[in-house]
């Protein structure tokens, strides 16, 4: 019980020194732009620098398990994204696991993928492609094995009864540019990281994952629209720090990223990027945790997604 007393001043007196945000993805990709965004005003609001440290490698699992092994006091954050769910059953000796060397913090924002082509790729539809498909073997980008895009493309893959040839990065920025550079066929990529370049006609969208249709892209069908129901998934992105990491610590930090994510400024901001604010608590992301990581032991397993 004499603990008590200086373990609460402790966390009275949080943060005393800068933080690191770890980001186990390059910059300029889907969650190096939220975690900046979320580093910027947090910092602000709880008088504290935090720097984003980004950590890629090994499908995202370095940055992941740096953060996994390192103190849990509060000084180190990570961002995660639906792979890091995936990543769960799809490699076999993690050095971490997900649910237990980690606590979530927030759950941030959603955004659908979409699948596109470079501008001067003839195929203007989802059919247009299949076509060019049954002609060659395909080649296809993504943000790294076991990413949201590489599910994408097996998804996309397995509806349409094709076979391509999967190409993974070390982040959706770099395969990207090699799709600009026309040195692949096509990515179904997380719709932050490519809207741009759509906007700017220097790629074309054929086809949104999400239900509906995005905001962003009204002329864009959904992939059921273009006759595939079969293609539906929204990347997400979160926060979660060590594991044994003080509750009032976390309680803390997520009250000022869930303010900070769902304020009209940074709704709205990011809402022009492709992105959807959700901002949950600790309690409801991790249960989205926990249902991700069941749903997707399962579709790794039923459709043999492979690690290479």
């Amino acid at each position: 019980m004499s603990l008590v007393p200086s373990l609460a001043a402790a966390q009275d007196g949080y943060p005393s020194k800068p933080i690191r945000y770890i980001v186990p993805f390059p910059p300029g990709g889907l969650t190096d732009v939220m975690a900046r965004l979320i580093a910027q005003s947090t910092g602000m609001a709880i008088k504290q620098s935090v720097l984003v440290d980004n950590r890629a490698g090994a499908s995202a699992n370095l940055g992941a398990d740096l953060a996994a092994k390192s103190s849990p006091d509060g000084y180190t954050w990570l961002a995660i994204t639906l792979a890091h769910a995936v990543n769960q059953s799809l490699f076999a000796n993690l050095p971490y696991s997900l649910e237990k060397s980690l606590a979530p913090v927030a759950h941030l924002a959603t955004s659908p993928l979409v699948l596109v082509v470079n501008e001067s790729n003839p195929a203007r539809s989802v059919a247009d492609l299949l076509v060019q498909a049954q002609a060659k073997r395909l080649n296809c980008g993504s943000s790294g094995n076991g990413t949201p895009p590489h599910l994408g493309m097996e998804l996309f893959a397995l509806n349409a009864k094709i076979e391509v040839s999967h190409i993974p990065y070390k982040g959706g920025a770099p395969s990207l540019n090699d799709l600009l550079g026309s040195q692949l066929d096509f990515i179904v990529s997380n719709l932050p990281e490519s809207s741009t370049y759509v906007k700017a006609g220097k790629l074309r969208a054929l086809a949104v994952t999400s239900a509906r249709r995005h905001p962003l892209l009204p002329d864009v069908p959904t992939f059921a629209e273009a006759g595939l129901p079969g293609v539906e998934l929204e990347n997400w992105t979160g926060l979660m720090m060590p594991a044994g990491t003080p509750k009032a610590v976390i309680d803390r930090v997520s009250a000022e990223a869930i303010k900070a994510v769902t304020s009209k400024e940074i709704s709205e901001r990011v809402g022009a990027m492709g992105f959807t604010s959700t901002g949950l608590g600790p309690a409801e992301f991790g249960e989205l945790i926990k249902k991700d990581v069941a749903r997707w032991r399962e579709i790794v397993k039923a459709r043999n997604i492979q690690t290479g």
